[in-house]
């Protein structure tokens, strides 16, 4: 096409936990033209490359002012940026603004307005055409009262053009600009839902967009907490940090009444099983109520009574757990000690084990979304937390993925405090003990000397979070030789964005953020450090992940943005602009739905 089109969309969708959209890409490079046009999509295409980013490369021949086909419309739907780059000479032809209008149906900008939209239109001046006698100011918002002109014939819904909005009302994203000899910009907004950005002789190189755009964004009504609509906390309202009592404040059970409430612990009311013994589900009757069927629904654990570990991992759990109430630790609510029966009651976690859910196969088990993993990961992460910052620190020394449980809206909860041991005293910097827990999970300092460091759970969370990026187990010896310890094997895979692609869990299908992901992965790097003084706190790997979190909270507005760059110099020098702005536009608007 000689005369290219008119937009450079970024389709920046912050989702919710509704089901993701299909973008496939993650940049859609505008049809190429005869001119300079060819030489900046060809050196935008090997920036894309060398940062990683997935970018679609036209290769259909579309001459001007021909439709554009299915093929490439599905192409613009499904990237989620679409930089598309025109020249000024057919800047505002009616072919090509209805190629503007075209592509803002494809994603249907007043038609779903429930996400920020950002449209990056690249002019690019072409030899005798830099000497056009009209102001670029004048020229470019010409093109935006003819793209505002056939919107609002498209929709009647669709802003009218406004000069100098108050900012009070709408909200923008700027740009840095040189001084005034070698660059300036003006804001033309468009009503409440849409702003126009518009900057002309602009030969910025990138640095500051981040802080403005965010100043920006921030001050016009975009709320971004520590808690996003996924907040892990939740339980008793009373204490939502948690509290740690004098004593147990536990219920006694009879066994029978327990027999009673499991069917006589009959086999198909087992939840699972493993050293300890075995977990039945059951249901409490309420006797206070006059009706039958009033109750609550339990988890009972059966313990083996044969072996002293059983005791004292019961004894364990009582005094330890007993005394601890926090929202993402699972409740005790009592026990059982006749004979030689030994036995604990839970709450019932209706979706089980963070375990099934990442490992779990069969069409009964849903691959979880990137945004309840990172939510399962906080809660975890603020459980242990609590545990290390509770009057007397508490080393839960076995976290792993089945030992995390999740009740119905997802809210994670640490659970199996059998091996639990109260931390070191001041003048100390580890307890000594025998080494228990789970391979693959444990820290090598104490698998090595059996020195318990208190972040030597952070170890753990660490191995957690790699399985939640990956959806691998920490062990297993199906695997191919060299690879049966996950740690050891990924290890070099998440330094790196482009390898740690490879080794992202094929279930996310591409769908998360993967700025967000590449600083959790250094994040549990961090938490895998050889030594415990390396690593960092629950405390601190918990506010990294409320930011991660917090970055991706949905917008409180809709709002659409047009930024239109002018190059006073060959585009083809100027596609370093084009990549700086589109890295910092997804930093400071972060979507939920990044596919690569």
């Amino acid at each position: 096409m000689a005369g290219a089109s008119v937009l450079s969309q970024f389709g920046l969708c912050v989702a919710s936990m509704a089901p993701f959209a299909p973008y496939e890409y993650e940049v859609f490079v505008s049809f190429r033209g005869a001119d300079n046009r060819t030489g900046f999509t060809s050196h935008l295409f090997a920036a894309l490359d060398r940062k990683t980013i997935h970018a679609y490369k036209d290769d259909i021949n579309l001459h001007r002012g021909e439709k554009i086909g299915p093929e490439l419309l599905k192409a613009i739907e499904t990237s989620r940026i679409a930089v598309v780059v025109f020249s000024k000479k057919y800047a505002t032809s009616d072919w090509c603004l209805d190629e503007l209008v075209k592509i803002m149906e494809c994603k249907r900008v007043f038609k779903s307005m429930g996400a920020p939209y950002g449209f990056l239109a690249c002019v690019s001046p072409i030899s005798s055409m830099c000497l056009n006698p009209r102001p670029e100011s004048e020229f470019i918002e010409e093109i935006v009262e003819n793209i505002l002109k056939k919107l609002n014939e498209e929709s009647s819904t669709a802003p009218s053009l406004r000069q100098n909005d108050a900012p009070a009302q709408h909200s923008s994203a700027t740009i840095p600009h040189n001084d005034a000899s070698s660059g300036k910009y003006e804001e033309i907004s468009a009503g409440p839902s849409c702003t126009f950005i518009i900057s002309c002789n602009f030969s910025w190189t990138g640095a500051g967009t981040s802080q403005t755009i965010s100043n920006k964004t921030s001050s016009k009504g975009i709320t971004i907490s520590a808690k996003s609509q996924f907040s892990a906390a939740s339980g008793d309202e009373a204490y939502p940090d948690g509290q740690t009592l004098p004593t147990p404040n536990l219920r006694i059970f009879s066994f029978t009444e327990l027999k009673v409430a499991t069917k006589n612990f009959r086999p198909d009311t087992v939840l699972g099983e493993g050293g300890f013994g075995q977990v039945f589900k059951g249901w409490l009757e309420d006797k206070g109520q006059s009706k039958s069927g009033n109750g609550m629904v339990i988890a009972v654990k059966k313990l083996n009574s044969e072996s002293l570990q059983g005791f004292q991992e019961w004894q364990s759990e009582v005094n330890v757990l007993g005394r601890l109430s926090h929202p993402n630790l699972v409740k005790l609510l009592g026990y059982c000690q006749e004979d030689r029966e030994l036995l604990l009651i839970y709450e019932f976690m209706q979706k089980g084990s963070l375990e099934n859910h990442l490992f779990g196969r069969g069409s009964a088990v849903q691959p979880l979304p990137w945004d309840i993993r990172l939510k399962i990961a906080i809660g975890a992460a603020r459980g242990l937390a609590f545990l290390h910052t509770s009057d007397k620190q508490v080393i839960h020394r076995d976290i792993k993925t089945s030992n995390i449980l999740l009740d119905e809206s997802y809210t994670a909860k640490i659970s199996d405090f059998g091996l639990a041991k109260l931390g070191p005293s001041a003048s100390q910097s580890h307890v000594t003990t025998q080494v228990m827990g789970t391979y693959g999970y444990a820290a090598p300092e104490y698998v090595a000397t059996g020195h318990l460091y208190v972040k030597s759970d952070v170890y753990g969370f660490g191995v957690v979070l790699v399985e939640i990026l990956t959806g691998l187990r920490a062990l297993d010896t199906n695997r191919p030789s060299g690879k049966h310890n996950l740690v050891d094997w990924v290890k070099p895979y998440l330094s790196e964005r482009r390898k740690l692609k490879q080794i992202m869990d094929s279930r996310l299908e591409g769908k998360y953020p993967s700025k967000a992901v590449f600083h959790i992965s250094q994040l549990a790097l961090k938490c895998l450090a050889a030594e415990p003084k390396h690593r960092p706190s629950m405390k601190e790997v918990l506010e990294k992940l409320e930011r991660f979190e917090a970055a991706n909270e949905r917008p409180r507005e809709p709002r659409i943005t047009l930024v239109i760059l002018w190059f006073i110099k060959k585009a083809s020098n100027h596609c370093t602009i084009v990549l700086h702005f589109i890295q910092d536009w997804m930093e400071v608007q972060p979507t939920k739905i990044p596919p690569e």
